[in-house]
């Protein structure tokens, strides 16, 4: 490191030290502005971002309009966090938490709010019935996968990711100390795949719609740009299901949607019907 660095007695916040991110990070919560939020027709109400979080939950419910499920219709409006949209009051109203995604299911004689993108998971998969198996065992190996996302993700995006793509100085001891778990992880989830084709085993589930969109597009060369770095071609059977999972139609259209970067084939910003994805999806060469 450059310089060695002794904590005060008292933690005071230094907004002139906290990177690509230190406009909206503050050590307080709730609402910052008075907004409410939009809504549309559908009783399932999404405000989210593409990252990855918000990836999960876009590809659960094409996932489940693929089914034929048609009460999962939904909309999904763009919660921009760079401009602080995850702090007005109507976002703080569905998630105190000021995190994406966050979802309002008003399909029942009260709205019912849903956040953290697990949770939101396991809910679709429990009021659709499907993604999750109803085999104790099955079902129980499905819930450890998910948990281990829950848990194990934070290391690879606000540990390694940030220290390494978005931190305003690079320092050699965190970078080798989250590429280390980062790999780490990706060697757990090696060996799991060689012995099973999904995640949680023989059947695509909500294990892998969680884990996909981050560790799937680490691998692909789709997130921080760190795959040479990490050696991801080292992970063949991680590299086998990435592209596998990659290859479902509903997962091609729910990454893209309430997303506002890349190629325009690929962003969508506000998604109301499957024609508005087909749309998008029309302009890829």
């Amino acid at each position: 490191m450059s310089k060695q660095y002794t904590p005060a007695t008292v933690w005071t916040m230094d907004s002139e030290n906290g990177g690509e991110w230190a406009s909206i990070n503050r050590p307080d919560s709730g609402a910052r502005h008075e907004q409410a939020l939009p809504a549309g027709k559908h009783p399932i109400q999404l405000h989210s971002l593409a990252t990855p979080n918000g990836q999960k939950v876009t590809i659960m419910l094409e996932e489940l309009l693929a089914k034929g499920v048609s009460a999962a219709e939904y909309d999904a409006y763009l919660i921009n966090i760079s401009d602080s949209e995850q702090f007005s009051s109507g976002f703080v109203d569905i998630n105190p938490n000021s995190k994406i995604p966050a979802l309002v299911d008003d399909s029942g004689n009260t709205p019912i709010r849903v956040f953290e993108s697990g949770n939101i998971l396991l809910y679709l998969a429990e009021k659709f019935g499907y993604f999750l198996p109803s085999d104790i065992a099955a079902r129980t190996e499905t819930m450890n996968w998910l948990f281990w996302l829950q848990g194990s993700a934070p290391y690879l995006g606000g540990g390694f990711g940030h220290f390494y793509a978005y931190a305003p100085e690079k320092f050699e001891y965190p970078i080798n100390r989250f590429t280390m778990e980062a790999k780490r992880q990706l060697d757990v989830l090696d060996k799991q795949l060689a012995n099973n084709e999904y995640i949680a085993g023989k059947e695509y589930s909500i294990a892998d719609m969680a884990i996909w969109p981050w560790y799937g597009n680490l691998v692909l060369g789709k997130l921080y740009d760190a795959a040479e770095f990490l050696d991801v071609a080292s992970y063949p059977h991680v590299q086998r299901w990435a592209k596998q999972v990659s290859e479902r139609q509903a997962v091609q259209r729910g990454r893209i949607v309430n997303r506002s970067w890349g190629e325009e084939w690929e962003q969508l910003t506000e998604r109301h019907s499957a024609a508005d994805i087909d749309e998008v999806l029309k302009k890829q060469p």
